[in-house]
């Protein structure tokens, strides 16, 4: 399921995901970044820059470029929670962060995320229900503009690679 919603010039989408992994597992996978670019098209490239603590890690991730655009990148910090009641989901949350050793670039256009991270929420012991959310600017909505007509085709396309990544 995707849901949209545009207020100003952010947009913010959630998507969810019903995948037959435990929790924990998916949990495992989805905090580590730099298993991302195997699933999602939009991950050119993630290093880990700098681990903050063990549960805090800043990502340097590029993007390819699309169309009459430079490729992207960004500077992110990605903070994981485990539950603390089994009632409760794991969280992995993303946004950007400014790290004077890591300086724009001429060659790619620094990108922002103001807010994005998935949730996970256990359904059984063999399943879980994953939920994408993401705030995206008006800087990024060239990027999304270039397939807005086929942007729920693409979000949904990298959401099947999700699962079956996870699966």
């Amino acid at each position: 399921k995707i849901w949209t919603h545009e207020e100003g010039d952010v947009l913010s989408l959630k998507v969810e995901m019903q995948v037959k992994i435990p929790s924990h597992l998916a949990f495992s996978l989805l905090s580590d970044f730099t298993f991302r670019q195997q699933w999602d098209k939009h991950f050119l490239t993630c290093e880990v820059l700098q681990a903050v603590n063990e549960d805090e890690k800043i990502y340097y991730v590029t993007s390819p470029p699309v169309t009459g655009h430079k490729p992207r990148d960004f500077v992110i910090l990605v903070t994981q929670r485990q539950p603390s009641k089994p009632s409760e989901p794991y969280i992995i949350a993303v946004k950007s962060v400014t790290l004077t050793s890591m300086p724009p670039s001429p060659e790619y256009c620094r990108s922002e995320i103001l807010c994005a991270g998935f949730q996970i929420y256990s359904d059984s012991s063999t399943s879980c229900t994953v939920c994408y959310f993401s705030q995206m600017t008006s800087g990024v909505m060239p990027y999304l503009a270039a397939n807005l007509t086929g942007s729920s085709k693409s979000i949904e396309d990298t959401a099947l690679q999700c699962i079956k990544f996870l699966e």
